[in-house]
């Protein structure tokens, strides 16, 4: 996990983390700020563990952190967070000692984090489920508002 320590570290992660919290300081939904980051991280390596996948948990962990990258982006500009982050990613990635390969594979989980079949048991479909799965809606004081389906939220405890 030194890598993934390395990336809860990095100048790009932290700045990012502090401009969506910026962002985000008024939002009364789900946020995307570390916390965010780490149920996703948390949930998804219980899914690949359950599953029996055999996806690495420095990868699962590193796709898991920068997925929302872009988020701050997204704020200022409207570019598609998922696209939008992929290049700081990388710069994290290649920094924190991630293969060619590596990146790649996560960078292509990033980029496909809203859109990916649910059933898939690669990298990138365990981040699409783990992602949805990390909202606690069953909890939330703003789940009425929220603009989710009611097949989309999470009104009862999974992870």
């Amino acid at each position: 996990m030194e890598r993934v320590n390395q990336i809860l570290k990095h100048p790009v992660f932290l700045r990012e983390q502090e401009r969506i919290r910026t962002f985000e300081k008024e939002r009364i939904y789900c946020g995307h700020r570390s916390e965010h980051l780490l149920d996703v991280a948390r949930i998804g390596w219980i899914m690949i563990l359950e599953e029996k996948l055999t996806i690495e948990k420095p990868i699962f962990y590193a796709a898991a952190l920068l997925h929302d990258i872009g988020r701050a982006i997204q704020y200022e500009t409207g570019e598609a967070h998922q696209l939008a982050g992929i290049p700081l990613a990388r710069q994290v990635l290649k920094d924190c000692g991630y293969e060619k390969e590596e990146q790649e594979n996560i960078l292509e989980a990033v980029r496909m984090h809203r859109t990916y079949p649910v059933n898939e048991k690669n990298l990138a479909g365990v981040l699409y489920r783990a992602d949805k799965k990390s909202r606690a809606c069953y909890c939330c004081e703003s789940e009425p508002l929220c603009n989710w389906s009611v097949q989309k939220k999470n009104l009862n405890l999974q992870y």
